[in-house]
């Protein structure tokens, strides 16, 4: 009896593992036909596709990943380096750059970092050019750690996912415009009639940190407003917690713009304990919609972001490596995400 996804060799030689030309048989088209399916080509009629989508799963076939990167000189692996970290941004791209790595038939090696960075980063770069990785892709929310990423002169495609950065040659970078989305969220709460507008930014190690400040001051800048009055956090809700009950002894804003989801979550439960309304006392926007953000209390707006779009500009970003810096595209722009927790300021 033979295995599932195997097929029997004639002259009684046992079975292997189904091929190309198997699918072709069976389908009733030619390997070349099968080959254009499987790349997901253009110029299959989509009868002649049902087919060979069918005989692919009749027979169990599974592509040769080996015998098509020696047959290219490409490897079937993408590198990709990640610090680790816990936070939104950096966990929610890992995964939406496996998940765009498989739909181009990828593989991923993930490699974390740690401090000191002068050494993970360079041995991290080297272990993955030594496996032949069809490129990588470098998760680098921390200032530190991309500079090092830029230092190292890789022989490997490179693409740098780091907010407000620009490419350079070697390394090519990735990101969404969060500076516009800061922007975006301040703009909202002075459209609203607020003048007093708090920011809680993130930590200025990160450059999420960094442009969403800029993006904050930038905005309040251009309508004549203050830009002094912000506080730079550790991104965490307890830190978030802790300030605001601070404001709530040294006087409120009317408006509060939290770098993160996460902090304006610590904001609304210190304000819902000391009894401060939300918007009635306090309008506060964050960023990142993360999940459930639509069932805070109140419902949060906020700045949301595209981590799968994100993740599929990236790998297109990394094949066309030769060419993307003649003629790179903009960063993409977030989306502004207006709920319950913003309105006009009190009185």
């Amino acid at each position: 009896m033979k295995a599932a996804g195997q097929v029997r060799v004639p002259g009684g030689g046992g079975t292997r593992h189904p091929g190309l030309r198997d699918v072709a048989r069976v389908a009733g088209v030619s390997h070349q036909t099968v080959s254009r399916v499987l790349n997901d080509l253009p110029d299959v009629a989509p009868a002649t596709r049902s087919k060979v989508l069918a005989a692919i799963e009749e027979l169990g076939y599974r592509r040769n990943l080996t015998a098509r990167n020696l047959a290219t000189n490409r490897s079937g692996t993408l590198g990709i380096v990640t610090d680790g970290s816990p936070r939104l941004g950096p966990a929610s791209t890992l995964m939406a750059l496996e998940a765009a790595a498989r739909a181009k038939g990828l593989t991923c090696a993930v490699v974390t970092i740690r401090e000191p960075y002068g050494v993970s980063v360079p041995a991290a770069l080297r272990n993955l050019e030594e496996m032949g990785v069809h490129g990588v892709v470098v998760i680098a929310p921390l200032v530190a750690a991309a500079a090092q990423v830029r230092a190292y002169r890789t022989r490997v495609p490179l693409v740098l996912i780091a907010a407000g950065e620009v490419s350079t040659p070697g390394v090519l970078v990735s990101g969404e415009n969060q500076e516009l989305g800061a922007r975006m969220a301040t703009q909202h709460l002075i459209r609203s009639g607020h003048s007093d507008i708090l920011h809680v930014a993130g930590s200025q190690d990160w450059f999420d940190g960094r442009v969403r400040l800029r993006g904050w001051a930038a905005e309040m800048d251009e309508a004549g407003l203050s830009s002094e009055r912000w506080f730079e956090s550790d991104w965490s809700p307890a830190y978030a917690y802790d300030l605001g009950h601070t404001l709530v002894e040294e006087g409120l804003p009317t408006a509060i713009f939290a770098a993160s989801d996460h902090m304006a979550l610590g904001l609304l439960r210190v304000f819902a304990e000391v009894g401060v309304r939300v918007p009635e006392d306090v309008s506060v926007i964050g960023y990142d919609d993360v999940e459930g953000a639509d069932f805070f209390y109140p419902p949060l707006s906020t700045v949301r972001q595209d981590f799968a779009e994100l993740a599929r500009a990236s790998l297109d970003l990394l094949d066309d490596a030769t060419s993307a810096l003649l003629q790179e595209e903009p960063p993409r722009a977030p989306t502004l995400v207006v709920r319950a927790s913003t309105a006009g300021p009190r009185g």
